[in-house]
């Protein structure tokens, strides 16, 4: 039985290796398709799973978050490896602020006085969570502050919660909140709380998220045991993302600063990350009201709101230091574009050991470096200049990253194709972001890396996932139909975020996950311990990261003309479109029925007396907006789009030089950026791809006109409309000009 097993795996595995033999590959002419695919099974050769798990163990050793000796060392051990691997290596000093704890303390006042001990305790069986030098848990970029207050339940802290609070005649204005983790960035929920006139912050891990109600906790399980805390960053990334006092240039050692109480990034009011045991006491203490259903928790108790008469103390102060962040560079020049560059990241530093973020990414990356160093050993060097960096900083909200773009931004804008980015990694299914001109690029590299669990490839994987997981029928078969990975759009999770938001650069956010849930993250369980337990034991899907980010890495460096379709491209900004002309309409109707349901009484006859919920607020009506001009700009990016391919084609065919059209695809991206900036948020240009200010790591349409509508920002909305207008427009002039290459 297993003989015919491995004769069965045998055949498949020569199947999808003549499969993918067959298959195009985008930007290749078709003479060097062969020649392509031969590196390409070299690079394969090249990789080793049980080096990259050899990897992992080393360098998430001991902790290692921004500033600490840790880090350094780490920064160091990346440096020697790619030297070892034949690059040319070297590390890039910033300055940064840095915030960490030198007071915090969370205290239940009143009769029944209680201390929270936030801080996590040892597992006898990962000698790795007692280590010294971790950071204890907190919240980065919180202010200093000493508040007692009433506390008051915002579930998720969400705005959507905050609107049930009002209809329950709850306040927190002059309170400390206390939120749930999850269902949003985190620091999301301070900075609505405050919003609300909250003076403090608590935000804890609810076990039904990701404690003992979803499993068992570490070590005899993946989730999160009940002294466990998630760190992290708070900054207000919506304004801009990286160092807080240098917004705009990079924070070198000379570079000038602002002062930090004019800092807009820097919360106002304190904020505190504690665990599930210690928020049960300070919810059993709760009065008031009872939760609505949906708003309850895992814990033993039942879950009330709060009346403002439970008095809990917020006590927090910082050491606000500049600290030095070191990000690894590396570069092997190019044979033949030495000027176009291929860059490759994944941040290096950590809350406290980080064996699952970001190391398990960073691993891989290292492995495809070295793999890619063997080539040129070789002889087989990549025609454009590669760049892999580890960047530091990362998790104190992108310092690394953004102060490394920001100080090289001009270089950048001449030299970037694409950047190729990842974070952690685990086992599951592709999870890809990014740029939408690369759908096609991203789709082909999918059908031939084989998926380490299955008989499959990553994208039958991914495909199948999809169709699972959505309920509609036409969805399914929408999905079913697709023969392309649908790339997310990406918001402000990773580093990533200055080049594709900031410099318009093309970019790709790569990595695997689904299947490795557990309550890790950000805590000082996140170890090599766990990680081999539940997170990628074989390193099988660290070998996969490597095969398809490394695919993405050559064939963009090798390509005769780069994959750029902005075809796929028209088409998600097409559905953006139409999604955004649905809210619009939804919003108005919605709008309209509430209001006639409030004015009819239908509110009062529908609820509980004894609930004494109030009216929902009267709405406003929204005008209807005049989206032709926008759908006439996407309809001319849609003709330039496709004489654009057939230029391609044509350039691929006929052998002519493509240099210049090659400068021109890589430049197209950049001319959906506006320079003067998302209202509130300079650092973000106007684009397709910018954040959304409450959603997070990502949003499905176009985020300022959605943003405007929801808000009821009329005057916004019509200048949203206009500019994304022409931002378009001119993408599709750029894309013409390409006509006679």
């Amino acid at each position: 039985m297993k003989k015919t097993f491995t004769l069965i795996t045998a055949i498949q595995l020569l199947s999808l290796t003549l499969l993918a033999q067959e298959r195009p590959i985008s930007g290749f002419k078709t003479q060097n398709i062969s020649i392509q695919r031969d590196i390409e099974q070299k690079f394969d050769a090249g990789l080793n799973k049980e080096n990259i798990g050899v990897t992992i163990k080393e360098l998430s050793a001991n902790p290692h978050h921004l500033g600490s000796k840790g880090s350094k060392a780490v920064a160091e051990s990346v440096l020697n490896k790619f030297k070892s691997y034949g690059w040319n290596a070297k590390i890039e000093t910033y300055y940064v602020l840095f915030p960490t704890p030198k007071t915090r303390s969370v205290e239940l006042l009143g009769n029944n006085k209680y201390h929270a001990t936030l801080e996590e305790q040892a597992v006898k069986e990962d000698l790795a969570t007692a280590q010294q030098g971790q950071l204890p848990p907190y919240n980065a970029w919180g202010a200093d502050g000493d508040v007692s207050a009433g506390l008051i339940f915002v579930n998720y802290g969400l705005p959507a919660d905050y609107d049930k609070l009002e209809r329950l005649g709850v306040s927190v204005k002059g309170k400390i909140v206390i939120a749930k983790y999850g269902r949003s960035w985190r620091g999301i929920k301070p900075k609505i709380a405050y919003e609300h006139g909250a003076v403090g912050c608590i935000i804890y891990s609810d076990p039904k998220d990701d404690g003992f109600v979803k499993g068992d906790v570490y070590p005899q399980g993946a989730f999160k045991p009940e002294f466990a805390v998630q760190r992290g960053s708070v900054m207000d990334m919506v304004i801009y993302p990286g160092d807080p006092l240098t917004p705009g240039i990079g924070a070198t050692k000379d570079a000038k600063r602002i002062e930090r109480a004019e800092a807009k990034t820097i919360l106002k009011i304190p904020v505190q990350p504690i665990s599930y045991h210690d928020a049960l006491p300070l919810l059993t203490a709760l009065k008031g009201q009872v939760v609505p259903s949906d708003w309850s928790g895992g814990l033993p108790v039942t879950y009330h709101i709060g009346d403002g008469s439970t008095l809990v103390r917020l006590n927090l102060a910082f050491n606000w230091d500049i600290v030095p962040a070191y990000n690894v560079v590396a570069k092997l020049e190019g044979s033949k574009f030495k000027n176009q560059w291929i860059i490759r990241g994944n941040h290096h530093d950590a809350w406290v050991n980080g064996a699952a973020d970001p190391v398990s990414g960073l691993a891989s990356l290292l492995e495809e470096a070295k793999s890619i160093g063997l080539l040129a050993k070789a002889g087989i060097k990549p025609k454009r200049t590669l760049v892999y960096i580890a960047w530091d900083g990362e998790e104190q909200s992108l310092l690394g990253s953004t102060e490394w773009v920001e100080d090289h931004a001009a270089e950048l804008n001449n030299k970037a194709v694409a950047y190729i980015n990842s974070d952690g990694n685990g086992r599951g299914f592709l999870e890809a972001g990014g740029s939408h001109a690369l759908e096609n690029f991203v789709s082909e590299i999918s059908k031939e890396v084989k998926d380490p669990q299955v008989n499959s490839t990553i994208f039958e994987r991914w495909k199948a996932n999809k169709v699972i997981s959505t309920a509609s029928l036409s969805e399914r078969k929408k999905i079913q139909d697709n023969q392309n990975i649908d790339l997310g759009a990406l918001g402000t999770g990773s580093d990533y975020s200055a080049f594709l938001q900031h410099l318009g650069i093309p970019t790709l956010s790569l990595g695997f996950g689904g299947e490795d849930e557990g309550g890790e993250y950000h805590t000082n369980f996140d170890t090599y311990d766990n990680f081999i337990k539940f997170k990628d034991p074989g390193f099988e899907y660290g070998l996969a990261l490597s095969q398809t980010a490394g695919r993405a890495v050559l064939r963009l460096a090798n390509a005769d003309v780069l994959p750029f379709n902005f075809t796929n491209l028209q088409v998600k900004i097409a559905t953006y479109v139409t999604e955004v002309t649905a809210l619009a309409k939804q919003l108005k109707e919605t709008a309209q029925s509430q209001n006639t349901l409030i004015s009819n009484g239908a509110y009062q006859l529908a609820n509980d007396p004894k609930e004494n919920l109030k009216n929902p607020p009267t709405q406003v009506e929204l005008p209807e907006f005049d989206f032709k001009a926008l759908n006439a700009a996407v309809d001319s990016l849609k003709t330039a789009a496709s004489h654009l391919n057939q230029s391609v084609t044509t350039s691929l065919a006929s052998g002519a030089n493509t240099d210049k059209l090659n400068t021109l695809l890589f430049q197209a991206e950049k001319q959906l950026l506006q320079e003067n900036g998302l209202p509130g948020r300079p650092w973000y240009k106007h684009s397709i791809y910018a954040p959304g200010l409450y959603t997070g790591y990502g949003v499905k349409t176009l985020p300022g006109v959605r943003e405007a509508i929801e808000q009821y920002h009329v005057k916004e909305v019509q200048e949203q409309i206009s500019v994304l207008t022409a931002s378009i427009l001119k993408l599709s002039q750029f894309i013409n000009s390409t006509k006679h290459f």
